[in-house]
């Protein structure tokens, strides 16, 4: 998966465009919605519905730590335990 420069990411929907997934709000909404709640102990990258190399993805940008990647990730991690 290519990445971003951080001026290109401000949206969450690029870290789903990023991902292979719908990056429309219906699109975004109904994988949350699909998803959630995700129990607590699960790790985001570790949840049973990435494909390997979203799970690498998400990962490798964690460990990182590096904004953009990381606040939007954070973003997708809380909205799927909310």
């Amino acid at each position: 998966m290519a990445h971003l420069l951080p001026e290109q990411c401000a949206h969450f929907s690029d870290l789903f465009d990023q991902l292979g997934l719908s990056s429309t709000p219906a699109g975004i909404a109904d994988f949350i919605n699909g998803h959630r709640p995700l129990a607590g102990p699960v790790l985001l990258a570790d949840a049973p519905f990435w494909k390997p190399a979203q799970a690498h993805f998400l990962r490798e940008e964690m460990q990182r730590d590096e904004p953009p990647w990381s606040e939007l990730i954070d973003q997708l991690n809380a909205a799927l335990r909310g």
